[in-house]
């Protein structure tokens, strides 16, 4: 890596920690709560705009229905937080819903859990921050327009912050979350100060419009169907909740009860700011339509939707523009930063899987921060895509959004009841068994809040796009049953010992020759200093003229080893070296043939381009070959950064240097 790249990612990722360091980055509680809990914190943005914008199908009429759908959306929140303050405690190794699905109920469902999350967490950053373009370009016109490039460029951003380690980008992420938090609570506080204790009228700008209606959502089923559609979308809001379990390692001591506590803290501040939007939208009259270009009746000409949020603030604070661009600027900010969520829970749980063999070994590793790198590149890439497919719109991505979080709860929540079942069989103790009891009441309940709400939204969302969220898991299921094949495989093929190890009979030194130069004369010296039994020097003859003048040029410099030349009537370098390769092999099976390639060190990608070539075609070949071993010799040009701190080689100690060692070895 060159030093301009180096010094370039030290100062966007920091300078590298020893390994001993892992536990200076664990958090305490108020650093895990915006790293681990800003997703569903943050989906109060959303989640409540989503609740609206279904029902505005029916017409405004629809939204008395609004409420209610919270208060169910509430209970649910509140069965999944209680359900998950029983995993960390019971799995505080990290595994999450993973470990709890893989140990309860076998392999094949953890890896249906896996692939589940896997696909959640790519959703959660391209959701999080398209919601967060749409928040800020309410107030900013320019980001409106250009969403899309602000998705993208936020992704990137946030992935440079994650690289830096959870740590630093827990302290980072700490103060936006928070001054979220307070601007939401402020945002309910004055409102319904103003409403209650004031007696004032809190309007919002889109009170007075009509929405059309479609009349087959005004009764009977079809209305019904609408108000589920509704209750799925606002269940957005439980989303990432699962990340804690995933994250219980990154805590501090003692683990898992700071991992139960942070989950009650957010469950608490989630659900108070979602029923607090809720109720204000319902004071105030805004009216959010999913196509206000034909839903809107008394609009004013080019109109532009607000977000619901940005509407409430407008209401609320009235005139006093600092609070509405405060709670507009946070909001958008904690939108983009509710994609960490996912940027902490994804490589953790790519590693896990990687570990077990099931996604690449890469994965597994930590880079220079701490941190897992490799999944964290992963994880943007993946998000980036989706943001450029579905051009930053969020009601398109949610319909992808929330089934596979929900199939996780489902496989977690039925995981604990087994879990629970198990240590009841042979706990005596009736104080610990009454413990049990009631913990796995509490994942009952859970199992069925959830598995309820994931039936609404599979019935509900399939053919609005629910079915690639689904199709993905498959794929990915797939994909990491694929890989544990493979790994197996090899593990296997590398740990057969049905012939024992022999000593080849002899070392057959082939060096590759394409012109006598400094680096010709290096691969020639270094073949000659490891003392094969067979050495010689072979080139190919695709050009009689340059042939005899390479003839010519070896005689004059007289190397202690003869020049053959292979014919080659069509041309061909790779292949006549190959088959020479070959023919020698099959002549005595029992010696190991060295090839010897030089090989130029260049200092630009675009050198590459114009060397090197037929070294690496040779190379790709004679890979494949068994017995056959290829060394690069390296010759490094002025170019490369190595060259230029190094002092030329004479060119008489490079040509004989083998001799010399010789020498050096028989005084010895």
């Amino acid at each position: 890596m060159s030093k301009l790249a180096i010094a370039t990612k030290r100062l966007l990722v920091g300078r590298p920690f020893r390994s001993d360091r892992l536990s200076h980055t664990l958090l305490p509680k108020r650093l895990a709560l915006p790293v681990f809990a800003s997703d569903p914190m943050s989906s109060v943005a959303y989640a409540p705009e989503e609740i609206l914008l279904t029902l505005s199908v029916a017409g405004v009429s629809a939204y008395a229905v609004g409420p209610w759908i919270g208060l169910v959306v509430v209970l649910v929140m509140f069965a999944v937080v209680a359900s998950y303050r029983q995993n960390v405690r019971a799995y505080p190794s990290g595994g999450g819903d993973y470990e709890v699905a893989t140990v309860n109920h076998g392999p094949r469902w953890g890896l249906v859990v896996g692939s589940a999350l896997l696909v959640d967490y790519v959703l959660t950053v391209a959701v999080s921050i398209s919601s967060a373009a749409a928040n800020i370009g309410s107030v900013v016109p320019f980001v409106g327009t250009h969403k899309v490039a602000f998705a993208v460029l936020a992704i990137v951003v946030l992935t440079a912050l994650n690289l830096r380690g959870i740590r630093e980008s827990g302290t980072l992420f700490a103060i936006p979350t928070y001054a979220f938090v307070v601007g939401v609570l402020g945002l309910i506080a004055v409102g319904l100060f103003r409403a209650f204790v004031l007696g004032e009228e809190l309007r919002a700008e889109s009170a007075g419009f009509e929405l059309k209606t479609e009349q087959a959502h005004m009764v009977g089923v079809g209305f019904v169907f609408l108000v589920l559609r509704a209750f799925s979308s606002g269940s957005a809001a439980l989303t990432g909740v699962e990340a804690i379990s995933n994250g219980v390692p990154a805590f501090r001591k003692p683990k898992s009860r700071n991992a139960a506590t942070t989950l009650l803290g957010m469950g608490l501040l989630a659900v108070t700011m979602f029923m607090g939007l809720l109720t204000l939208a319902g004071m105030t009259g805004a009216v959010i339509a999913e196509e206000p270009q034909h839903q809107l009746v008394g609009a004013p000409a080019g109109y532009e939707q607000k977000t619901l949020i940005a509407q409430l603030a407008g209401a609320v604070f009235g005139g006093f523009s600092p609070a509405i661009y405060y709670l507009m600027f946070f909001t958008g900010l904690i939108l983009v930063l509710a994609a960490n969520t996912a940027f902490n829970g994804f490589p953790v749980l790519g590693s896990i899987l990687a570990q077990d063999r099931y996604l690449p070994r890469q994965l597994h590793t930590r880079g220079d921060r701490l941190a897992f790198s490799n999944g964290i590149l992963f994880l943007a890439g993946f998000a980036i895509v989706l943001v450029l497919a579905f051009e930053a719109q969020v009601t398109s991505l949610i319909q992808l959004y929330i089934v596979g979080v929900f199939v996780s709860f489902v496989l977690s929540q039925s995981g604990m009841i087994r879990h629970w079942n198990r240590l009841l069989r042979t706990e005596t103790d009736p104080p610990a068994r009454k413990r049990m009891r009631r913990a796995q009441t509490i994942n009952s309940f859970g199992l069925f809040m959830t598995s309820t709400v994931l039936v609404i939204v599979l019935i509900t969302k399939f053919a609005n796009g629910a079915w690639i969220a689904i199709a993905a898991m498959g794929g990915i299921y797939l994909l990491m049953t694929a890989i544990r094949r493979h790994y197996d495989r090899v593990s296997q093929e590398l740990q057969k010992y049905d012939e024992p190890a022999v000593l080849p009979s002899r070392n057959y030194a082939i060096v590759l020759v394409s012109q006598v130069h400094l680096p010709t004369l290096r691969a020639l010296a270094y073949a000659r200093a490891t003392r094969p039994d067979t050495l010689e020097a072979i080139t190919v003859n695709v050009d009689e003229g340059d042939t005899r003048a390479l003839r010519k040029a070896w005689d004059a410099e007289n190397p202690p080893v003869p020049l053959k030349v292979i014919e080659s009537p069509y041309r061909e370098i790779t292949r006549p070296v190959v088959e020479y390769v070959k023919r020698t092999r099959r002549e005595s099976p029992r010696d190991v043939v060295t090839v010897f390639i030089p090989e130029y060190v260049v200092g630009h990608w675009w050198e590459q381009l114009l060397h090197n070539q037929s070294a690496l075609r040779l190379k790709s070949r004679l890979l494949f070959e068994p017995g056959v071993m290829v060394t690069s010799v390296p010759w490094q040009l002025e170019s490369s950064a190595r060259a230029k701190s190094r002092t030329p080689v004479p060119r008489r100690s490079v040509r004989w240097g083998a001799d010399q060692q010789e020498k050096g070895n028989g005084k010895r």
